[in-house]
């Protein structure tokens, strides 16, 4: 054999060599797996991006996040997951969510985050299979300004003396009316903010108080899935509430069409209304509006259902992960490792309670003490034996049944349309959409 053939084949020799040098490198990177997440919070998008970089920089394994844009995370994850490197974890927002995309949930039975729930009924569930864990809860009720209910309470002829006395709608109306006729008194505008049906503000009443109607329902008809038709039972009791925020109000209801959220978190925080509806996700914008913690309260949304004395505060989640489970294996794992850290490292504990805010339903945050004064009032109330109010709006059949109920209402609300319209809309328009989604 002459040198340059004897020279020729070392070269292909030290090629192949380099060769299953490179690929022994790619399968130990691929026998760790990769994660890709995609975040439906936009607010947290960079507390995820850095998190993101310091697992990595820990373990080595590359963890991708992409964030979709306000409003439209259901068709950037339809893009996202048909791709080749889909997404290994993703969201849905309760069990009507969960319908588009049962085919791709792992079941998290044995994950640590499923491990680690205080409480593991709050899971999504499909059958004996876990589908979906919620990372954050959230609560909502009546927040109120206690310096102004204050100043109510010492008036000679104020209905009760202490936001304790406030526990059904009767007792939340007669001091909504007596703060409403002593306005100027009081240096306030109105008992309650402007029930505004802005696209920032609407989903607090076509979701959040329509809640209340389906939880009373829902529980004295054992309904525990999504169901086809609803009777609207409690319909009389979410008019007389509506009613309530309309008249004892900031803002005159033919104005409400172009009232905003901000609207009804300025009018609270500058002291002009004393009720606020909304959640404990609020307290960033109030506290950013100037308010202190000892000020603030939360109240349940009383409605005028017998035996609500003993209603708690609305609690639940909308933000359920899930693990893809068309991923492969490696990334699945890699996917559940990436979430254990998250919810036991101080890096991601720390990440979560405090940079994002969130109230976790983990046991591994139970030394997280949050500076929160509304989390503070719902983890008071989940500990108070009151029966905490279930999210059952994750069961709202479509986004268009809130958008027409959210219509009815307003023009309800302006004198156009009559508490009927609302009716239909609630009832009819819910077998009609669920229907449509079947």
């Amino acid at each position: 054999m002459n040198r340059s053939v004897k020279k020729a084949l070392s070269l292909v020799a030290i090629a192949a060599m380099s060769v299953g040098a490179l690929a022994g490198c790619g399968s130990s990177s691929d026998a760790k797996g990769k994660v890709y997440y995609l975040n439906f919070k936009p607010e947290a998008a960079d507390q995820w991006t850095a998190l993101a970089k310091k697992y990595t920089e820990e373990t080595g394994v590359e963890v991708k996040v992409q964030t979709a844009a306000s409003g439209t995370y259901e068709q950037t994850l339809k893009s996202e997951i048909a791709k080749t490197e889909a997404p290994t974890l993703f969201q849905v927002n309760g069990p009507v969510g969960y319908q588009n995309w049962k085919r791709y949930t792992a079941d998290m039975k044995d994950t640590e985050v499923y491990n680690q729930l205080v409480n593991k009924d709050v899971a999504l569930t499909d059958g004996d299979k876990v589908v979906g864990v919620p990372y954050v809860m959230e609560t909502y009720g009546l927040i109120y300004n206690k310096d102004i209910l204050n100043k109510y309470f010492a008036l000679d002829d104020a209905a009760v003396k202490s936001v304790d006395e406030i526990n059904s709608f009767d007792k939340l109306k007669a001091v909504a009316d007596g703060i409403q006729q002593h306005k100027d008194e009081l240096g306030v505008k109105g008992a309650f903010t402007s029930a505004g049906f802005d696209s920032s503000s609407d989903w607090r009443f076509k979701t959040h108080l329509a809640n209340l109607p389906l939880f009373y329902e829902f529980t004295i008809d054992k309904v525990t899935e999504q169901p086809a038709k609803i009777k609207g039972t409690y319909l009389a009791q979410y008019k007389q509430i509506f009613d309530l925020y309309l008249k004892d109000s900031t803002t005159e209801p033919t104005q409400l069409s172009s009232k905003t959220g901000d609207d009804a978190n300025s009018e609270f925080a500058l002291g002009e209304a004393v009720f606020y509806q909304n959640g404990t996700w609020a307290w960033s914008d109030l506290q950013k509006a100037g308010m202190s913690a000892d000020s603030v309260g939360m109240m349940p949304i009383y409605i005028g259902v017998k035996g609500e004395e003993n209603q708690g505060l609305a609690t639940g989640s909308e933000n359920y992960w899930c693990i893809n489970d068309k991923a492969s294996d490696a990334d699945k794992k890699a996917t559940e490792e990436f979430l254990k850290w998250v919810i036991t490292s101080d890096a991601g504990k720390n990440a979560l309670s405090t940079e994002m805010g969130f109230t976790t339903p983990f046991k591994t945050f139970s030394d997280i003490k949050s500076d929160n004064p509304l989390t503070q009032a719902a983890t008071e109330d989940q500990t108070s034996g009151k029966t905490q109010v279930t999210w059952n709006f994750t069961m709202m059949p479509s986004e268009e049944w809130k958008n027409k109920l959210g219509n009815a209402l307003l023009e309800y609300a302006q004198g156009t349309g009559s508490w009927d319209a609302v009716k239909s809309a609630f009832v009819d328009n819910w077998a009609t959409e669920y229907e449509a989604s079947h």
